[in-house]
């Protein structure tokens, strides 16, 4: 091994869903032997010196030495994982002279080092693509099988390792090692099929959930169903993900960007269409938001950016996890605030509430006929429906009774239930539309309107805003639920085709809000 020094190459960072280039230095002397990560390293990013040790010793290299120092910069940023291992041996090869210096510190480096040094899989793969393609560099490295993520950023090239004894080869220009070309059985090109959406030709009956979920799914809308037990609300939160246009280019991007981070990413391609994710019950306010001690972990809410959040049983989930999604509902991101990093995820979804008239399931006279008579007191059925509370069902547009659909709906509705295809047109139409009206604001949507926006620019005329009028003076609608029924009744008239929503649009949007007399109980 030749003499000591410095080296330096570049490695990345996740803090939230950013992506941050970051300097990694490598300084070998003589001295005490030891070694010591410096720059705000966590735990996992301190044990890289094991890590690295036997990568380097079992790849056939000498383990510089006996000093050395490691700098990550810039010193206040939070560096956090395994990401930065390989990072962190090629520049203490380069320091020690077993690597070109030069080569090494051209690159963007990220990946972790087993034992046998091989260099393992990442999460945000994509993110450290994007980060390092906006520093300027022309060049990153990649564990194998991250090369189709990485890939999907164009502008940079993306080259993927196996091993460190392929990414020393690499540097130094060598050919490539018997070893990279051991695949294990792990094909690269093989990118697993997209689950087929459902479609909403399978439910039967239930017309006015129908229309309501096609009113979400046009304007952007949040939406909560209360009925029996089979009435059907899982199946039509899971079709509503197949109305809502196709991500674009920039939300497929973003969306593909989070599920990267969370390690979610199933083979090279983007995300493009919107997402849908159902928690259990027992899901903790972290789970639900993001979040952690040590480390921000992304959330479901941030999962479900630009697609569906739906709440089965509802009243069930940890009140205070319901509540926490009261500020994505008003602003379309989530912030984490800790003592060392504040970080912002992006949060802007459908949420979708189901739940049952009571704890039995049988209250209301939602069951139908002959079925069994419901158990629960007045008292029980009060507290079951107020584990919601006001101010998250305030901010729910849509709100809608199921009931048991009769045998005749069930055969009738065979022949006449509109495929997806059918009704994604119609809200494709009045996306469009709304798309033209708000051209020039930051809006696409009527949902995403702020309400001083919908009183100044969007508000109804006095003959179609007297029903809004006399449900206001009688104190059955907040002032921030009069604004939610404008947004409602301007997309009623979207999908009807007209320049402005008419008194029957905004009828319409009051019996949406009102829900029935569940939702007032």
């Amino acid at each position: 091994m030749s003499g000591g020094g410095v080296a330096r190459t570049r490695g990345v960072v996740l803090l939230g869903v950013d992506g941050h280039v970051i300097g990694v230095e490598a300084h070998v002397s003589i001295g005490v032997s030891g070694f010591s990560v410096v720059g705000m390293a966590d735990k996992l990013v301190g044990e890289a010196r094991d890590r690295c040790r036997s990568a380097v010793l079992n790849s056939g290299m000498e383990w510089p030495g006996p000093k050395n120092t490691v700098g990550l910069s810039p010193a206040e940023l939070p560096k956090r994982g395994p990401t930065l291992d390989l990072a962190i041996a090629l520049a203490l090869l380069a320091a020690s002279g077993q690597a070109p210096r030069d080569a090494v510190a051209e690159l963007v480096v990220v990946g972790e080092l087993g034992l046998d040094g091989r260099v393992r899989p990442v999460r945000g793969a994509l993110v450290a693509a994007l980060a390092a393609r906006a520093a300027g560099a022309r060049r990153i490295v990649v564990p194998r099988a991250n090369v189709q993520e990485a890939a999907l950023v164009p502008g940079i090239e993306v080259v993927g390792v196996r091993t460190l004894i392929g990414a020393v080869a690499l540097v130094r220009g060598d050919g490539v090692p018997d070893i990279e070309l051991d695949d294990d059985g792990d094909d690269p090109d093989a990118v697993p099929d997209l689950p087929a959406v459902p479609d909403l030709a399978d439910v039967r009956g239930q017309h006015a959930a129908r229309a309501a979920l096609e009113l979400a799914a046009a304007g952007g809308h949040h939406l909560a169903m209360t009925g029996p037990p089979g009435v059907g609300k899982t199946m039509l939160a899971e079709r509503l993900p197949g109305l809502l246009p196709p991500l674009d280019e920039q939300a497929s991007l973003e969306v593909t960007a989070i599920h990267s981070v969370a390690g979610r990413l199933a083979g090279g391609r983007l995300i493009s269409v919107p997402p849908f994710e159902a928690p259990h019950h027992t899901a903790t306010h972290a789970a639900m938001v993001g979040g952690g001690s040590g480390v921000a972990r992304i959330g479901l809410v941030s999962l479900a950016h630009r697609g569906v959040l739906f709440l089965d049983e509802a009243p069930e989930f940890d009140s205070n996890a319901l509540d926490a999604l009261r500020q994505p509902l008003e602003s379309g991101e989530m912030v984490v605030s800790r003592s060392a990093f504040t970080v912002r995820f992006p949060a802007r979804f459908h949420l979708v509430l189901a739940m049952n008239p009571c704890p039995c399931g049988r209250g209301g006279g939602l069951a139908g006929p002959g079925a069994p008579v419901c158990s629960c007191t007045p008292v029980q059925r009060r507290r079951y429906l107020s584990r919601i509370s006001g101010p998250l069902l305030d901010r729910v547009d849509l709100r809608v009774v199921l009931v048991r659909p009769t045998l005749a709906d069930l055969e009738f509705g065979a022949s006449t239930a509109e495929p997806t295809a059918v009704v994604a047109a119609r809200v494709l139409e009045a996306r469009e539309r709304a798309a033209r009206r708000y051209a020039g604001t930051p809006w696409r949507v009527n949902a995403d309107v702020p309400g001083p926006v919908v009183r100044r620019r969007f508000g109804l005329d006095p003959e179609a805003g007297a029903p809004l009028a006399d449900a206001l003076a009688r104190g059955s609608v907040s002032a921030r639920g009069a604004d939610r029924v404008v947004r409602v009744a301007w997309t009623v008239a979207d999908l009807a085709g007209r320049d402005r929503p008419s008194r029957n649009d905004v009828g319409v949007a009051l019996l949406h809000r009102d829900g029935g007399s569940l939702w007032a109980a």
